[in-house]
């Protein structure tokens, strides 16, 4: 969904997409989106741990995923214990059309992806995806996270490296021997891909603006949900890019 849409439906067009979807309030104070109408999401639930790691460094690594608007999924892991940072950008394409208005095209290759980066002593690589398949996003939405539609939104993985990459297609397969999903995982992993830092505005949105239609139906569950399913390793002050570039 294009940004001015997303914006511009704040009073009228995502209240009115609630005759689509229901507002669940899960105990603790929790809430999870539920669609009535179009595919389904399934419900934010912690999935096993990953039984593979990436091998923990002295430094800190980076992950980069996508799991829909990038807005919530950076959200989301701005609150992670051990996450140093989180900045939401684009992955996938070239850096010619690592803009905002061309990757919403869907012809671009690109995903709203974001980059974390974080330290492994404190959380891990596979405790990460862990997250990111529990609460951040419905892996098995093909091309789309709720409301939103296209190849920019699809659910990928980007590897910066080899081990990186065998980690998250191991733990695909086993969440798929051990039925962590009622549908089959549509997650892609993409090694080789850059990633390439949007636009100042899409920084830090979910926090900037909680208000917002938008962000209060579709991504501030994701933080509830974690808050809930991963409580020691969420912190309620957030990460935020302005700090770092404060």
């Amino acid at each position: 969904m294009k940004y001015q849409q997303k914006t511009r439906s704040a009073s009228v067009g995502a209240i009115a997409r609630l005759g689509l979807a229901a507002l669940v309030v899960l105990g603790g104070g929790g809430v999870a989106l539920k669609l009535n109408g179009g595919s389904k999401l399934e419900e934010a639930k912690q999935v096993p741990k990953a039984l593979h790691d990436v091998a923990t460094t002295a430094g800190t690594q980076t992950l980069v995923l996508a799991g829909g608007c990038f807005w919530g999924v950076q959200g989301a892991f701005q609150h992670v214990v051990g996450v140093v940072s989180a900045t939401a950008g684009y992955a996938g394409g070239s850096a010619a059309t690592a803009t905002y208005e061309m990757t919403e095209t869907g012809q671009t290759g690109h995903a709203e992806a974001v980059e974390v980066v974080f330290n492994p002593k404190q959380v891990g690589y596979g405790q990460l995806l862990q997250i990111f398949f529990s609460v951040v996003h419905d892996p098995t939405q093909v091309d789309r996270q709720g409301p939103d539609v296209g190849k920019q939104y699809r659910s990928a993985i980007f590897p910066l490296n080899d081990e990186q990459a065998e980690v998250a297609s191991d733990y695909i397969t086993q969440l798929g021997k051990e039925g962590a999903f009622s549908r089959p995982i549509a997650t892609s992993i993409e090694l080789g891909k850059t990633f390439y830092r949007a636009e100042a505005h899409h920084q830090d949105y979910a926090y900037n603006n909680p208000d917002q239609p938008y962000v209060y139906i579709y991504e501030q569950p994701k933080i509830d949900a974690l808050k809930r399913l991963f409580p020691r390793q969420y912190r309620e002050r957030p990460v935020l890019v302005a700090d770092r570039a404060g």
